[in-house]
């Protein structure tokens, strides 16, 4: 056993880009965790449809995406949006493409899809306390997790900072499941936005470029379906 410890946080993002929410559980299966990244904002660049992310509109981190109590990996419902000026929006809202619009200062097309949309398919990001700690430490200020929108945070027992850079096909268990390990992820510039704020603070990406090749967390891909919850142990073969 290389590592162990256990879950002290989990995140979905039904909306690429936009906040997301922390939930007391996740149901997974192979396309990764229920709901997570099954919608998203296209606009259009060089006449072609494009994926929207904050890289190229910060506000979208703003606009907070839910969904209302656990949920299924075959029953996913759509998400409300929360606009950063307090209205709330169904995802079919009529509404809500103008009120979109309006804020980000382009039109955009909404659409689902329940394959999942994450930059890697079929997997979720893990993180650990000791690494964000350190590199928190490293850049003498607070670093809110929110930044680098992983899915499974953990607290391992006596592990060192940045250990899951060597993990890589590995074996992860998370309670009931368990998680093949891919490759340490490698951040872009989305890390550099403040999740509240949108200010950018460039040095964050420029340390962990020079001092870590840009890596933070790893992927992990399910094996199986599953539920996960807060408090669950893990570990690491």
């Amino acid at each position: 056993m290389l590592a162990s410890g256990s879950v002290t946080e989990l995140h979905r993002w039904p909306v690429k880009s936009m906040a997301g929410q922390p939930v007391d559980a996740l149901r997974i299966d192979e396309r990764g965790a229920a709901g997570d990244r099954a919608h998203a904002l296209f606009d259009e660049h060089k006449g072609a449809p494009r994926r929207l992310t904050a890289r190229e509109a910060p506000r979208m981190l703003l606009w907070r995406a839910g969904y209302d109590g656990e949920i299924e990996a075959d029953d996913v419902p759509t998400p409300t949006l929360t606009a950063p000026d307090g209205r709330s929006f169904a995802w079919q809202d009529n509404d809500l493409p103008r009120a979109l619009e309006d804020d980000l200062g382009r039109p955009v097309a909404l659409k689902r899809d329940l394959g999942l949309m994450q930059d890697l398919g079929h997997s979720l990001l893990v993180t650990t306390q000791a690494t964000l700690d350190a590199v928190a430490a490293e850049l003498d200020a607070p670093l809110d997790l929110r930044r680098f929108r992983t899915n499974v945070h953990v607290v391992l027992d006596d592990a060192a900072a940045y250990t899951e850079e060597q993990w890589e096909g590995r074996e992860l268990a998370i309670g009931e499941a368990t998680f093949r390990l891919l490759h340490p992820c490698e951040r872009c510039a989305i890390p550099t936005r403040d999740p509240d704020t949108t200010e950018k603070w460039g040095e964050l990406l420029r340390w962990l470029t020079r001092e870590r090749r840009g890596l933070f967390g790893i992927n992990a891909r399910p094996l199986r379906a599953a539920r996960i919850a807060l408090g669950d142990p893990v570990t690491v073969r």
